[in-house]
C-alpha cells in the first residue's frame, strides 16, 4: 500500500470499514488477547495493550468485551488460545503480500487465505519469500480534524512539519486528513508519548511493513488485486494486510465509484 490511511480512505467509503460491528468486535478482542498473551493484562505497564484497548472504545466495543477478552487471554476464558501468524504470498500480477493474522485454528486460517489467493490468481508462500522487500517500522497515524479540504491540507502540513522535528522520526507522510509517521519499530513507545505530549490527536500506533519499492499496475489489474485483499480482511482471523500496490488516484477514484 502507499499509506495505511488511503487504504482505509477506500474502505471507508466503499462501507466496508469495519464490515459488520460483531465481526470488528472480534478482530478487536484477538488484539488484545494477543497483547496480553505478550505482555500482561496491565495496560499502564504493556503499551501494545494499551494501544489495542484505546482502540476499541474509540469504536465502541463494550468494556464488557474488552474485559472478556483479557481475561480469555490470562487463561479464565476456557477457550482455545489466540496466537499472532504471519503469511506471505503473491497476490496478482506480482504484487507481494504479507497477512497478519490472529487465529486459535492455524490450519482453518491457512485454508481461508489459501483459497482466496488461489481463487482470485495470487498464492500462499512460504516463510521469507517476500518479507525481505518490505522493512519493519513503527507506524503512527495522527488524525487532522476539519471538514475544509485546504484547511485539512495546510493543517496536516503544519503538522508535518512539526513532526520531522522530533527525535526518532524517520519519515512524514500526508494521506488526506492522516499524517503519517515512521520510526525505528524500537522508538513506537517512545516516538507516540512524544506526539502525544505535542497535543497532536494520534490515533494508531503499531508495527507495520513498509515496502522498500512499490510495484504499479494498470487500473483494471490494481482494482482486482484491492478487491483480493479486501476479501482477505474480510476473514475473521485477518487483523491487516500489506502489500507493495502502488495507489493511484484513478484507482482510488473508480473504487470509490463502486
Amino acid at each position: 500500500m502507499s499509506g495505511h490511511s488511503k487504504w482505509a480512505q477506500i474502505k471507508r467509503k466503499k462501507g466496508v470499514a469495519d464490515v459488520r460491528r460483531g465481526q470488528l468486535f472480534t478482530k478487536l478482542g484477538r488484539e488484545i488477547i494477543v497483547a496480553v498473551r505478550e505482555g500482561g493484562p496491565d495496560p499502564d505497564a504493556n503499551f501494545r495493550l494499551r494501544m489495542a484497548i484505546d482502540r476499541a472504545r474509540r469504536e465502541s466495543m463494550p468494556m464488557d468485551n474488552i474485559q472478556r477478552a483479557i481475561e480469555r487471554a490470562s487463561g479464565r476464558g476456557g477457550e482455545a488460545a489466540v496466537e499472532e501468524v504471519v503469511y506471505e504470498g503473491y497476490a496478482p500480477h506480482g504484487v507481494a503480500l504479507i497477512v497478519d493474522t490472529a487465529t486459535a485454528n492455524r490450519n482453518r486460517t491457512v485454508a481461508e487465505v489459501r483459497n482466496i489467493l488461489s481463487r482470485g490468481g495470487g498464492s500462499l508462500g512460504e516463510t521469507g519469500c517476500v518479507s525481505w522487500l518490505f522493512e519493519v517500522k513503527a507506524y503512527i497515524a495522527i488524525e487532522v480534524p476539519g471538514e475544509d479540504e485546504d484547511e485539512v491540507q495546510e493543517a496536516a502540513e503544519g503538522i508535518a512539519l512539526q513532526v520531522m522535528d522530533v527525535d526518532g522520526v524517520e519519515d512524514v507522510r500526508i494521506e488526506g486528513n492522516v499524517v503519517e509517521v515512521y520510526a525505528d519499530l524500537s522508538d513506537l513507545k517512545r516516538v507516540r508519548d512524544l506526539l502525544s505530549e505535542m497535543g497532536l490527536a494520534v490515533t494508531t500506533a503499531e508495527k507495520t511493513y513498509v515496502p522498500k519499492s512499490m510495484l504499479a499496475l494498470g487500473e483494471r489489474d490494481a482494482i482486482q488485486v484491492m478487491k483480493l485483499l479486501e476479501r482477505i480482511e474480510e476473514l475473521d482471523d485477518v487483523q491487516k494486510t500489506f502489500s507493495n500496490l502502488e495507489i493511484s488516484d484513478a484507482v482510488l477514484a473508480a473504487l470509490e465509484e463502486e
